[in-house]
Formats: C-alpha cells, sequence, structure tokens
C-alpha cells in the first residue's frame, strides 16, 4: 500500500507550483481534465457493455456484397438511424445458438470494426497522460526541478515573512514623514511672506542651519513589531535570496526548457488533430463483416452494430474541440515567449511603489520566473523584491540591532574617558543601533569599525554630546543635523583609510576645540599634503594629524591665531618645509613625531608662545641648535626621547626654565656637568642610552622630582645627588651595574618608588628604612635582596 504521507506530500507540492503556471497554462490543465474524463468515460462504456452486434445477412454467401448492410439503409443516407424496422430475414434456418452467434460479434470486431472506433478511447488517454506529462516535464526535470522548488520556497517564505509586511508599510511612513518635512519646510520658509532674492535665501539657511530653530519630525512607530525571531530568519532569508540571485542568473535552462516544451505541445496538438480529424468519420454505427464461416454458421456476410458509435462520435467531437483550444493556449504561449523581453525584469513600478530605489532589475531565469509569477499575481513579485532591496536589507539589520543593543544593555557599557566625559564605545557592529540616541546623558561617542554609519533623527536628542570618534567608520549627517551639532562638538576624531574620506561636515563645526585626523594622503597629494580649509574652525585650540605629508598641511595656517597644540605623526615620511610653523604664533605645545627630523627646526625658535616641544622617534643626533631654544622663553618641557643624540651639549645650561627633560632612548654616554645648573628640572629621563658616569653637579637640582637612569651602565651614583635632590619621589635605577647604594638614600624623604631589578648589589642599606613614603609596592628589587632587611624595617614598609 502506499502511504498515507506520499499523497499528503504530492498534494501540497502541486499547490506551490501554481505561481509558476499562467492562466494559458491554468487553462490547459482544466482541458487536459476535461480530455481525460472523456478518455476515461468511452473506456468505461466499452468494458462494461457489449461491443458489437451481428446479424447474417439476407444475401448468399454466392452473391455476397461488399457491404452487407447497406440494403438497410434508406436512399440517400450513409449512416442508419439508431432505431428502424428491419427487413424480414431470409437466410438459411440453421437455428443460430447464442454460442455462434457471440463467436461471430467476436470475429467481426477484430476483423471488420476499424481500429480508430475500436481504441478511440485508449487513444484520448493516452493522449491527456502526453500532455499532462508534457505541461509539468520542466517542474520535474533534472536541470531545473531543484532551480523551480529552491525558487518557490524562498519565495513563499518571503511573501510570509513578518518583515515583508514590516518593510512595505514602512514606506507609507516614510512618504507621511517627508510630506510632514515638505509641509514644514515650506511652513518656516513662507511665513515671512513673498520675500525673493538674496535676503530670502538668508532666511532659509538661517531656518535651517540656527538650532534653537531646528524642526525635528519624529517617525511614528510601525504597528508591525518583530521579535528576534523573525528577524534572524528575515536576515536569513536576505542571505538566501543573495546566493539564489547570484545561482540562477548565471544560465537560462528554465526559459529554454519552457520553450521547449512547448514547441513540444505544440507538435503533439498538431499530430493529435489532424489524424482525429481524419479518423473521426470511421466511427460508425453499422459495420459490414465478411468472413469464412459458412461451414460453422452457414453464412459469410453479416450486418453488425456498433452500439457505442453513435456516443463516441460525438465524445470524438467534443475531443476534437477540446484538443483545438489546447493548441490555441501552446500558439498563445509560443507568441509569448518570443514576442516579450522575458530574460530581463525590471522592478521599476515597485520601486517607484515601494519607495526602495535600490531594488535591481535581475536577468536570465530569474527574470523569466518573475515574469510568469506576474502573470498569476503580481503581488509576489513586490514582495519578493523586499529581499532584493539594501535599503531594506539595512533597515532589517538596524531592527536586529536594536533588539540586542538595548538601551539598558548600552548603560552598562558606559564610562569615564581620559576627557572626563560619560563616554559609550561601541566596536566592529553592522550599525549603529537606534537605541543609542536614548542615553540622554551621554557625552562622549566613540564608534570603531562601523560601516556606513547614518545618523538619524534621534541624534537631537543627546543635548549633552561633545565628543566625537569615528575610527574606520565612515559617517553621513543629514543637513538638517548639522545645525545641531554645529556648536555642540568639542572634540572629533577621525580614522580612516586616506583623508579624503574625512566626512566634509567635520570642517563646518564652529564650536569645534579639538581635531583629531588620521589616514593617508593620496600619491598623487601627498607632497601638496592638501586637507579641507579649516576655517570655520574659529574655536579649535589642539589640532592633531597622523599621516603622510611632506610638509605641514597649508590648511594649518587658517586657525594659527588661535591653535594651542600641533600634532604632527609622519610614520617615518620626511617633513618639510616647516616654515609655515611661523606663524602659529599662540602654539603652545608642538609635537612632531616620527617626521625623519635630523636636525631641530629652525621654525620652532620663533614661537614666544611655545611651552612643550616633543620630537620623539625622529633622526637627530645632534641637538647643537638647541642654544636657540633660549628664545622660546615659555618653554617647560622638551622631550628628544627615541632618537640617535649621542652628545648634549654644554650651553643646555641657557634653558634654565626648563622643567621637563626627556633624553631616553638615545646614545648619549655621558652628561654635561653644567646640566645641574638647569636648577628648574623637575622630570628628568635619561634611561636606555650608555651612561657610564653621572656628574656630581647633579647635586643642584634641588627640585627634581623623577630620575629615570635605568637601562644604561653605571657603577656607581654620587653622594651628592642624594644629598642635594631632596624632592626625590621617584628614582629609576634598574639594568645597571651598581654594586652598593648609598645610605644617604635615607635622606630621601619623599621617596616613594625606588627601583633598583637588574643591578649587582649585595645588599640593600637599612636607611631605607628611613625613607616614610617608601612602601613595599614601590619598591621594585629582586626578592632576595628584600628579605635581607632587618624585619622592623620591612613591617614599617609593609604598613598600609
Amino acid at each position: 500500500m502506499i502511504p498515507v504521507a506520499e499523497f499528503k506530500q504530492f498534494a501540497e507540492q502541486q499547490p506551490a507550483f501554481k505561481v509558476l503556471k499562467p492562466w494559458w497554462d491554468v487553462l490547459a490543465e482544466y482541458l487536459t481534465v476535461a480530455m481525460l474524463m472523456i478518455g476515461v468515460f468511452g473506456c468505461t462504456l466499452q468494458v462494461t457493455q457489449d461491443k458489437i452486434i451481428c446479424l447474417p445477412s439476407h444475401e448468399s454467401r454466392e452473391n455476397v456484397s461488399e457491404a452487407p448492410c447497406r440494403q438497410l439503409l434508406p436512399p440517400g443516407v450513409t449512416e442508419p438511424p439508431p432505431t428502424g424496422d428491419p427487413q424480414e430475414q431470409r437466410g438459411l434456418k440453421n437455428n443460430l445458438d447464442l454460442q455462434q452467434y457471440t463467436f461471430i460479434n467476436q470475429l467481426c470486431y477484430e476483423t471488420a470494426l476499424h481500429w480508430y472506433a475500436k481504441y478511440f478511447p485508449y487513444l484520448v488517454v493516452i493522449h491527456t497522460l502526453v500532455f499532462m506529462v508534457c505541461a509539468s516535464f520542466w517542474f520535474k526535470f533534472p536541470g531545473t526541478s531543484s532551480k523551480i522548488e529552491h525558487f518557490i520556497s524562498i519565495l513563499g517564505k518571503c511573501f510570509d515573512s513578518p518583515w515583508t509586511t514590516r518593510a512595505l508599510s514602512e514606506v507609507s511612513g516614510d512618504n507621511h514623514k517627508a510630506a510632514t518635512a515638505a509641509s514644514a519646510t515650506t511652513a518656516i520658509t513662507g511665513s515671512g511672506g513673498t520675500s525673493s532674492g538674496d535676503g530670502g535665501d538668508k532666511e532659509k539657511e538661517k531656518a535651517l542651519l540656527e538650532p534653537e530653530k531646528v524642526v525635528v519630525v519624529t517617525e511614528p512607530p510601525a504597528v508591525t513589531l518583530l521579535d528576534k525571531k523573525e528577524g534572524e530568519q528575515a536576515k536569513a532569508l536576505f542571505e538566501k535570496v543573495k546566493k539564489f540571485r547570484v545561482h540562477v542568473e548565471e544560465g537560462d535552462i528554465l526559459y529554454t526548457m519552457y520553450i521547449r516544451q512547448t514547441v513540444l505541445k505544440v507538435a503533439k496538438f498538431v499530430a493529435i488533430l489532424a489524424y482525429n480529424v481524419v479518423y473521426v468519420k470511421q466511427i460508425r454505427f453499422l459495420v459490414g463483416c465478411r468472413v469464412e464461416t459458412s461451414e460453422v454458421t452457414g453464412y459469410g456476410s453479416f450486418c453488425c452494430n456498433h452500439t457505442k458509435a453513435h456516443l463516441f462520435s460525438k465524445l470524438a467531437f467534443c475531443y476534437i474541440a477540446f484538443v483545438s483550444l489546447y493548441g490555441l493556449t501552446c500558439l498563445y504561449t509560443l507568441y509569448w515567449l518570443f514576442h516579450r523581453p522575458l530574460k530581463t525584469y525590471s522592478f521599476r513600478a515597485v520601486r517607484e511603489e515601494t519607495g526602495m530605489g535600490d531594488i535591481p532589475d535581475v536577468r536570465n531565469d530569474f527574470a523569466f520566473m518573475l515574469h510568469l509569477i506576474d502573470q498569476y499575481d503580481s503581488l509576489y513579485s513586490k514582495r519578493f523584491a523586499v529581499f532584493l532591496s539594501e535599503v531594506s536589507e539595512s533597515r532589517l539589520k538596524q531592527l536586529n540591532l536594536n533588539h540586542e543593543w538595548t538601551p539598558e544593555k548600552l548603560r552598562q557599557k558606559l564610562q569615564r574617558n581620559p576627557g572626563g566625559r560619560l563616554e559609550l564605545a561601541l566596536c566592529m557592529l553592522p550599525g549603529l543601533p537606534d537605541t543609542v540616541f536614548e542615553l540622554t546623558e551621554l557625552e562622549a561617542l566613540r564608534l570603531e569599525a562601523i560601516c556606513e554609519v547614518t545618523f538619524p533623527p534621534g541624534l537631537t536628542q543627546l543635548a549633552r554630546l561633545q565628543e566625537l570618534s569615528l575610527l574606520h567608520s565612515p559617517a553621513r549627517l543629514p543637513f538638517s543635523l548639522q545645525a545641531f551639532l554645529r556648536d555642540r562638538l568639542k572634540v572629533v576624531r577621525v580614522q580612516c583609510e586616506e583623508l579624503r574620506e574625512v566626512p566634509l561636515w567635520v570642517f563646518g563645526l564652529r564650536g569645534l576645540e579639538e581635531l583629531h585626523l588620521e589616514g593617508v594622503f593620496p600619491p598623487e597629494v601627498a607632497r601638496a599634503a592638501s586637507l579641507e580649509s579649516l576655517r570655520e574652525l574659529k574655536q579649535l585650540k589642539v589640532l592633531s594629524l597622523r599621516t603622510n605629508a611632506g610638509k605641514v598641511p597649508a590648511s594649518v595656517t587658517d586657525v594659527a591665531g588661535h591653535l594651542q597644540r600641533l600634532t604632527v605623526h609622519n610614520d617615518g615620511t620626511r617633513l618639510v618645509a616647516l616654515s609655515s610653523l611661523k606663524k602659529l604664533v599662540a602654539l603652545r605645545e608642538l609635537r612632531l613625531v616620527a617626521c625623519g627630523l635630523e636636525r631641530v627646526p629652525h621654525a620652532v625658535f620663533s614661537l614666544g608662545s611655545l611651552e612643550e616641544l616633543d620630537l620623539r622617534d625622529n633622526r637627530l643626533r645632534s641637538v647643537e641648535e638647541i642654544l636657540s631654544l633660549q628664545h622660546c622663553r615659555k618653554l617647560v618641557a622638551l622631550r628628544l626621547w627615541h632618537n640617535q643624540i649621542a652628545h648634549l651639549p654644554e650651553h643646555v645650561r641657557k634653558l634654565r626654565g626648563l622643567e621637563t627633560l626627556d633624553l631616553s632612548y638615545n646614545k648619549l654616554e655621558g652628561l654635561p656637568p653644567q646640566l645641574g645648573l638647569c636648577s628648574g628640572l623637575r622630570f628628568l629621563d635619561v634611561a636606555h642610552n650608555g651612561l657610564r658616569v653621572l656628574p656630581p653637579e647633579f647635586g643642584l637640582l634641588q627640585n627634581l622630582q623623577h630620575l629615570a637612569l635605568s637601562s644604561n651602565a653605571l657603577e656607581a651614583l654620587p653622594d651628592e645627588l642624594f644629598l642635594g635632590c631632596r624632592k626625590l619621589r621617584g628614582l629609576l635605577l634598574g639594568d645597571n651595574r651598581l654594586s652598593h647604594l648609598s645610605p644617604h638614600v635615607g635622606g630621601l624623604s619623599a621617596l616613594s618608588r625606588l627601583e633598583l631589578r637588574g643591578n649587582r648589589l649585595e645588599a640593600l642599606p637599612q636607611e631605607l628604612g628611613l625613607c616614610p613614603a617608601l612602601k613595599r609596592a614601590g619598591l621594585l628589587v629582586e626578592e632576595a635582596l628584600y628579605l635581607e632587611l632587618p624585619v622592623e624595617v620591612r613591617d614599617r614598609m609593609e604598613e598600609e
């Protein structure tokens, strides 16, 4: 027995294929059903009732005519009526019994009756089954069935997906929003009368740009809501549609197979119609029969009656009519196939109706199936197009983001940044959740590796936002929102591959105080170092550029009058033509990092307001021109670390106002005694050099608070260091060759950090216990040396 499940599966598959059956295929199905009913009805009659009834002819066997039943016909009639009065039979009276009549009936049926009259019902059934097979051949062909089943499966899911309804419903919301915004703009620009010319333009610009007059139109919440599971299912559908489109658009096997199927049906129709029209007249009511059975029956001619000939004749004409209608549908199908551009499908009407202008046109088999679907119901194509639109996909991603990143979850990520602002940092998300704009307490927003950030109108809810970081996150800001950020943002950080990708709206933030840009200049403009104009940044005080410029960008001079800190990190590219730095009269901090400098730029000596100079990671070998830095009378910090300096000139003593000097990671083997005359030094770092001896004049640095001498070759320290530098808080002596530490270290009452690891010390002086600020956590030394200290000293250091 056939399982019920198989019947159920077949019943479910048939309705699924109906979307790919246009009206002519549906009509052809009904016609084949009617033809099949004709064939089955005819077969039933032929099987259940007598097929032919024969009587002996009145003519003798010597004079048997070719038509023994002709004498029973009225004059001028070729086929007798169903009923009539037969003439008296004048044959031999041999009393034929029932067996003889049955024998004659069977024999005449096989020999005298035309084959078309005998097998007409069976032929109808066979031909109808052939038509049915031809109509469904492309659904079952190995090269097409998998594509069709996959397409119908995806189509059904797209049609029933809640996201389809949500996406189409949002179109009306967007149109309503656009109409409302247009009316609001009309109200703003038209409220003051019919002003024209420059005055009208200025009033329009003012109304759009002033933050106090920004009209924010919020979109009403959609009625249809998606839960997280439905959102994930819709996301999977987008991926399936993309893969299916790539796979199906590569060939046109479905289109070719449908043409072949239709041509086959036309050929079958022509052949069947032709021979049915020719042989339908062979279905006769009376049939003459001549057989050599006189030895058995005594007669050689018989008149036979085909009992169902009249009904079969009517069925045959009905069958011919149905076949003709079937053929007309096939001919129309061929006309439709060859006179329509079925290999391309345009969603122009759908784009205009739904507002999703990015729905792409499709080709080949994909287009052909969509044309077939339109013949069934164009709504399927409209709902399927939702999953071809990148705009729709981005909306879905946005919805899934909002489900995943709730306001409560985002608040857990809030923390204070180094600037003291309450910051939210988001990294590597597919988009920017709308729930971010519900955090009204947010002061700083950091977006890293987020593709295609578009700020929505909800940005206006972040009234406290002052800092924005866009790290490899290209962002678009609508014009209506630029006025909102123009006076609010104080700090902006942008990292991108090329500086040309920096959003242009950044250069219009007139309230900006800090701007940090990181990216390379394209090869054609690397030397020119072009950068957008900074003229609008009237309050900019800090500018940081990490790039590969050959010279300081000319646009820096746009803010020369009020710029206080400039950082140029050139990643090793040599920076030349620094004469433009002279115009930065208000500059207080200058950092030229990895700029390939071989000497201190002369333009620096003209900066009278300069307080800090950082030349880290350059190629400085000599700093003889350090004497000219005395013209920078406000200079308090000089950082020459990570260079190749081998000698520090004696006239460093001229920098009496210097408080910080960083010479770490150089090639110094000695320090001039005149360095002790820089009495204002508080921070001195000469770590990672080759120092062997420290001059006793270091004891003159009475204000020194931090001294870093680690990673050198010092074997001893002068006692003057401990006797004169009473304010030392941090003393780093690690990785040297010290064999002992002076007991005078106990006189450093402010010492809280002492590093001694990596030396040749045999013991620690007990006088360390006289340093009240030194605790165990601040003493970096080998554990064995520490345990050799007296117990009372260790106890005091371990006290909290």
